[in-house]
């Protein structure tokens, strides 16, 4: 299933993506003596990057390490993931306190903030955690920026959940996604904006899972399309 599903995204991207020069640095991704590159990425969210409704196999990130991994052959991903439903910004920070990544990865994303929207925490609050989350997920990437990318939080109002509550909510997640782009980029951090896509739920049922709250594999495979070459380039940096 691994090796199928890993088949048909190459496809994907052999299709979407510009046929583009690869550079590599094995001096940061160490080859084994068989010729396997191994390189390491942490995924840092909540019921987004789990793939909640889904499958973790058919989230954004899994989807990601395969993407890569089916690009070139002889690379060989570790993938952890710290996220978990329902969590905050605050929630993260927390579990990172007891997790304890280490500071050696070669890629490293951040997507979060939709509960703390859902549950009606401050801006003010999202603005600080959120500024020392993405200092940490810099610090677990050896202090390099270049290896971070950080993805927009989708909007949930576009599901059949969020009928009637529409306006409110998308607003507040603008807002939200002001806070984290401008800290993103004041980071010289890559920043992924998948909430406009997110909102093509509204008029399109495949990219809506079962649960009528969160997003399809459909709608992961989209996000993917817009974080796979920044990632790229973060992982061979």
């Amino acid at each position: 299933m691994h090796k199928m599903k890993s088949v048909l995204l190459g496809l994907l991207f052999l299709a979407c993506q510009p046929d583009q020069e690869k550079r590599y640095t094995v001096v940061e991704i160490p080859a084994t003596p068989q010729g396997t590159v191994n390189a390491s990425y942490l995924a840092l969210g909540d019921s987004y990057t789990i793939g909640t409704a889904i499958g973790v196999d058919y989230s954004y990130a899994s989807m990601l390490r395969d993407s890569l991994e089916k690009e070139t052959s002889s690379l060989n991903i570790n993938l952890e993931i710290i996220a978990k439903n329902g969590w905050t910004t605050g929630d993260l920070l927390k579990a990172l306190e007891s997790e304890k990544p280490t500071s050696d990865y070669n890629l490293v994303s951040l997507l979060i903030g939709v509960n703390n929207q859902y549950q009606g925490r401050s801006q003010n609050e999202y603005r600080q955690q959120f500024t020392e989350l993405l200092q940490r997920a810099i610090s677990y990437a050896g202090g390099d920026s270049s290896r971070v990318v950080v993805l927009s939080i989708p909007d949930w109002s576009a599901t059949p959940a969020g009928a009637g509550r529409r306006e409110a909510v998308g607003r507040d997640i603008d807002e939200f996604n002001a806070i984290n782009r401008q800290i993103t980029q004041s980071y010289g951090v890559a920043y992924v904006d998948v909430t406009p896509v997110s909102r093509t739920a509204l008029n399109d049922a495949s990219l809506v899972a079962s649960d009528n709250l969160h997003f399809s594999a459909a709608m992961h495979r989209l996000w993917l399309q817009l974080l796979f070459e920044k990632a790229r380039k973060a992982i061979h940096h």
